[in-house]
């Protein structure tokens, strides 16, 4: 199964709570079939601000670490996604990159978006499902 995570994910699987941490890593552990995590460069991005900001090297290495995993598929963006964002943006008014996620995912054939975010459901039926955690 293909999950993509959204930045809040990832966020949490790094320097969240224990709790919220163990749970997303039992989720993600493999099984018969485990989930393959799917991730893009805007989710990267988004990760890699709070300790940018912080000047947190440390942290930084952490994330840095995660998105280098080669069990983590980056998806490349190209114009299908932007378009496909654009249309999920004008149809439900979600914010650009909440489309831009959703249009990722889509696009790289994703079966799965984790995030911490209900309000995506309305722009993601139909395309993927939703798996709200935290």
């Amino acid at each position: 199964m293909r999950v993509y995570l959204d930045s809040c994910i990832v966020i949490y699987l790094i320097e969240g709570a224990e709790e919220l941490s163990r749970s997303i890593r039992s989720i993600l552990a493999p099984t018969e079939a485990p989930p393959s995590g799917c991730v893009s460069e805007l989710t990267r991005l988004e990760c890699r601000v709070g300790p940018g900001r912080k000047g947190d090297a440390g942290l930084l290495a952490q994330f840095d670490a995660f998105f280098a995993n080669r069990e983590i598929e980056i998806i490349p963006w190209d114009r299908e996604i932007f378009e496909l964002a654009t249309q999920i943006r004008a149809l439900h008014g979600t914010k650009t990159p909440d489309a831009l996620h959703l249009a990722a995912a889509t696009v790289g054939r994703c079966e799965e978006f984790w995030t911490n975010d209900h309000r995506l459901n309305a722009a993601a039926r139909g395309r993927i499902e939703i798996r709200v955690v935290g």
